[in-house]
């Protein structure tokens, strides 16, 4: 049984003339939890609905029972109902200046504090911090800034596919399209060449009021291109769905960013197969089946709208501000190694993206000062996983930085594969990789309450489990 609850956090944890608060969603199930002390899977959410993360993260609901764990899925401030000024909290920036991860970590913290006192048996739970992506980012995170919150603190943290080093200076900048073009290239014949033919083909086609409705038709798009600028934004949408594919490449169908076949880019790749003498028109004929792949698996969409990529339950505009102050994440493309256009990363033409939309400018390195960047050796019991498949892998951890900061590679897995429900069709390199992770915990977990001197009952298969 998943219950909806809700917590009182401060809007601002930092200063002290900013006294209100809000009201933070979390989900709860505890149908397996072992009071007293059993622990808590906490589930770091992400920029977006906390229900579709919840739903989208089966690994935790499969191992509760084998760790005898109650779950919680905390809500990210500013996403779903989660909202600290309520309709108005996108209403400007001076409403929006209380996004950021140090302040939805401390949400995170609070909240901890708040269930340890309000729930009987859970003063002394260990918590194990999950998240995927951006909340595998905020879990590795909330293990290094609140180690020990009220009694065992956060004694352990997986971060799936998060690219806690996609910052300026710590990794090149073209790896992320690099890997997306890895993707194509081994999914089809010519796949990853006519996508880098393709740009050429829709400048060709798009310089003349017949070729952009002659685009318009063949995509099936909602609103039609107009002008030179619409052909710009749609080159940037068609980039933006080879991305995605790349991150949702499942073994098995499913509905995460859009419902989708199996092995997606594979099913893409067959419209691509081209040898290089098919005209500008047969080649974009080619390119519109395969985005429809994407946009139209179902056959219920009756155009395509280039104004969205994903599933609205994620906070595009929550992020794009996240982005244009702290997360700032370089990407660049040569257009030799990757199969998109050329473009360099520019800080400061972004830096004047964010103020020309916004009306705020980045700062460029406060993620690796106040995370550590490279140097986070100090810390430990942390899990970093990445499927070999997922472009976010390029700023992952993809080595053991110690033996208790430990990296699990997953040859064959997309963006965070193995938070995902498991499936008969999964590969073994993501059984074993879920297998492994649980190992941790109960290592770690049993290393906690050794040191602490608590504990909690386990059945004789629970205690067998742990080797």
């Amino acid at each position: 049984m998943l219950l909806t609850c809700y917590s009182l956090s401060q809007i601002d944890h930092f200063g002290f003339l900013q006294d209100g608060t809000f009201k933070q969603r979390y989900l709860v199930a505890d149908n397996h939890w072992q009071q007293p002390n059993g622990p808590i899977l906490f589930y770091t959410g992400n920029e977006g609905d906390i229900t579709w993360f919840c739903n989208n993260t089966g690994f935790m609901w499969e191992v509760a029972e084998q760790l005898g764990a109650m779950l919680v899925f905390a809500e990210h401030r500013y996403y779903g109902e989660s909202l600290p000024f309520g309709q108005d909290s996108y209403s400007d920036v001076k409403h929006l200046n209380y996004l950021t991860s140090e302040q939805a970590l401390a949400d995170f913290a609070v909240l901890i504090q708040n269930i340890k006192t309000i729930v009987p048996g859970a003063q002394n739970s260990p918590v194990i911090a999950i998240g995927g992506s951006y909340g595998g980012m905020l879990s590795a995170w909330f293990r290094m800034k609140y180690p020990n919150i009220v009694g065992n603190g956060c004694e352990v943290a997986l971060a799936a596919s998060a690219p806690i080093w996609q910052f300026p200076d710590m990794v090149p900048c073209g790896d992320f399209y690099k890997i997306v073009t890895q993707d194509f290239a081994k999914s089809g014949k010519n796949c990853d060449a006519n996508i880098r033919r393709s740009w050429k083909a829709i400048n060709n086609v798009s310089s003349s009021g017949s070729g952009l409705q002659w685009l318009s038709e063949e995509f099936s798009l909602c609103t039609p291109l107009k002008n030179k600028n619409d052909a710009v934004s749609f080159k940037s949408w068609l980039q933006e769905t080879w991305v995605n594919l790349a991150m949702v490449d499942y073994p098995y169908e499913a509905n995460f960013l859009q419902p989708l076949p199996r092995w997606p880019i594979q099913v893409v790749c067959k419209y691509l197969g081209f040898d290089s003498t098919v005209s500008d028109e047969q080649l974009l004929h080619g390119v519109a089946q395969a985005a429809k792949v994407y946009y139209n698996y179902t056959g219920n969409a009756p155009c395509l709208n280039t104004s969205q990529t994903a599933t609205s339950s994620l906070g595009a505009l929550g992020w794009f501000f996240q982005a244009c102050t702290e997360m700032v994440m370089p990407m660049c493309t040569d257009g030799v190694q990757d199969m998109f256009e050329p473009e360099e990363w520019s800080f400061q033409a972004f830096s004047d993206e964010c103020n020309s939309f916004l009306g705020v400018r980045p700062r460029a390195d406060w993620a690796g000062t106040v995370y550590g960047g490279k140097k986070i050796g100090s810390h430990s019991n942390i899990i970093f996983s990445n499927g070999g498949l997922d472009p976010w892998s390029a700023g992952g951890v993809t080595s053991n930085i110690s033996q208790s900061l430990v990296s699990i590679m997953i040859p064959d897995g997309a963006h965070h594969l193995d938070l995902r429900y498991s499936n008969k069709l999964d590969p073994p390199s993501v059984r074993a990789a879920r297998a492994l992770e649980l190992k941790y915990f109960q290592k770690w977990i049993r290393q906690a309450q050794k040191s602490t001197g608590t504990g909690f009952t386990m059945s004789k298969d629970r205690k067998n489990s742990i080797k």
